[in-house]
């Protein structure tokens, strides 16, 4: 019988590394799914956020999908460019604006409807599963939260 390494340094000890996998193959799953509508993961997750919640501030976007406004802002650009999203002036303050999805952004919500249950077929996991793994994920994300507040 081959006993558990004591080695905290393996790599296959390491919550990182099978956090950074999962999540590159995840995102490899949604590729391909997502290639027909013309959107990246990343910008299928800006419009994730302005499907539920537009208008919002650019602002708001970065704190939502946890991006820093360098790798949020040409995410952004792009999805203007393809004239999936429109910035609408906040009324009231001249210097900023609102992001919303233009006619052909709400549109596309339409054919993303197939994205969720297209992904499930593909990772050939039980929902209640993939459910309870976000949850998880959810409560590392809470306790990384709370520990980088106590350590401000």
């Amino acid at each position: 019988m081959v006993e558990p390494s004591d080695d905290l340094l393996e790599l296959d000890r390491q919550v990182c590394f099978a956090l950074a996998v999962a999540s590159r193959s995840v995102i490899g799953v949604y590729r391909p799914i997502l290639e027909p509508l013309g959107l990246t993961h990343p910008q299928y997750l800006v419009m994730l956020a302005l499907w539920g919640d537009a208008p919002l501030r650019f602002r708001e976007i970065a704190e939502m999908l946890r991006l820093d406004p360098a790798t949020l802002s040409p995410i952004i650009k792009r999805l203007e460019q393809n004239g999936l999203i429109e910035r609408q002036p906040v009324e009231g303050d001249e210097r900023t604006f609102s992001l919303v999805p233009t006619e052909t952004g709400r549109a596309l919500r339409e054919r993303a409807l197939n994205v969720p249950p297209a992904v499930i077929d593909r990772l050939g996991m039980p929902v209640d599963r993939l459910l309870a793994l976000r949850d998880e994920l959810g409560e590392i994300i809470a306790a990384v939260d709370r520990g980088t507040e106590q350590a401000s």
